[in-house]
């Protein structure tokens, strides 16, 4: 509870958790200057957030020489630590390990009922996030956009290219909800992850065959999908 209520209480102030939400999204390590550059504020000031957000573990940091001496400056990256809020305390990352290894234990058919039933709950959370007209009444750049606020909510931070001549999406998925649980076994979260997703997509549009490219967990910077439909 004291650590719920530490992270809730540096999160409360909107630059910083814009400036958490920018360390997300670009992937990429900060410095105390680029934030204050970045977001029209004095570096003492973004240097404070910068702070707060380590305090809580959100963000780690470490030296780094310019190369023109004086003082090495100080360099901040995302941490590895998935940060979770719960009121009370629930340990739901020790129930998701304890139901994805008893789904592993049972070997092909449970790694299956896995990826089926992933598949099941992105479509649950599409069809629950949309309250739209039917499908067939939107535009492919309003179901992209759908899809936008619907993954981010989840907090995988993705971006979207749609082509017309393909009837394809090409997208990027910056942050993985699921990291920790994929450290020790990540081919089977990946698979369930796919599978959710393109549960996701299937809501929204016809024929969906989900293509992956790259992934965060073999070395690349995101995980990059294309998603192609014969209908829309």
């Amino acid at each position: 509870m004291e650590r719920t209520l530490k992270v809730t209480n540096v999160l409360s102030d909107p630059t910083r958790y814009a400036i958490y939400q920018y360390i997300i999204q670009e992937k990429k390590e900060v410095s105390v200057l680029s934030i204050a550059e970045k977001f029209d504020i004095h570096p003492n000031v973004a240097r404070l957030h910068l702070s707060k957000l380590e305090d809580i573990n959100m963000v780690v940091s470490y030296s780094q020489k310019t190369g023109k001496g004086g003082r090495p400056s100080r360099i901040y990256r995302l941490s590895d630590e998935v940060i979770e809020l719960n009121f009370p305390h629930r340990d739901y990352k020790l129930l998701s390990s304890i139901a994805i290894e008893t789904f592993v234990e049972l070997g092909e058919p449970g790694r299956k009922a896995l990826y089926l039933t992933g598949k099941k709950y992105g479509t649950k959370v599409m069809e629950n996030y949309r309250a739209m007209p039917l499908s067939k009444d939107l535009t492919v750049e309003k179901k992209i956009r759908l899809l936008e606020s619907a993954a981010t909510m989840l907090g995988m931070y993705p971006t979207f290219h749609y082509n017309q001549n393909t009837n394809s999406i090409r997208f990027q998925i910056k942050n993985c909800p699921f990291k920790e649980l994929a450290t020790t076994n990540h081919t089977v979260i990946c698979n369930m992850h796919n599978a959710f997703i393109k549960g996701m997509l299937e809501v929204l549009f016809v024929n969906v065959e989900l293509i992956e490219e790259e992934n965060m967990f073999k070395g690349c910077e995101n995980c990059t999908y294309v998603a192609k439909f014969t209908n829309v």
